[in-house]
């Protein structure tokens, strides 16, 4: 199971790699295609909250999205309310970039449960919920 694992995870991994260098989306990291992700498409969070979900630091995170930025894939937009706050959306960019990759990612899931069932399909999340547990609990 433990070389399973890692076989799969590497195979994603180097998926990603391989799609973007092939894709008109080269001048991206697998890291900033996640840090994209996790500012999702309409949630519109501010830069404290995409850090603690990614488990950066707000300086590291900084760094990042400056990067997205001059890249075209990211933009900050004042807090409606309080205009100190600084939210990050995505740009056009950034929006079909995170489709793709969403679709990739749903294709995956998609193949991992063809032909199970209901109940196999519960087994297999309530295991990745666990997985996802104990990597929290390790990282904390």
């Amino acid at each position: 199971m433990n070389d399973a694992l890692v076989d799969v995870y590497d195979h994603i991994m180097r998926i990603e790699e391989e799609t973007l260098r092939k894709s008109t989306f080269r001048d991206i990291s697998v890291k900033e295609i996640h840090l994209i992700h996790a500012i999702t498409l309409h949630d519109h969070k501010t830069s404290t909250e995409v850090a603690n979900e990614l488990r950066l630091t707000k300086g590291t995170l900084t760094t990042n999205v400056k990067t997205l930025e001059r890249k075209g894939y990211v933009k900050r937009i004042n807090d409606e309310q309080d205009h100190r706050v600084a939210r990050l959306t995505l740009t056009n960019k950034g929006k079909l970039l995170y489709r793709a990759h969403d679709a990739f990612h749903r294709q995956i899931v998609k193949s991992f449960i063809k032909g199970m069932d209901g109940n196999e399909v519960k087994v297999i999340k309530r295991a990745l919920i666990n997985l996802e547990d104990f990597l929290s609990d390790i990282t904390q």
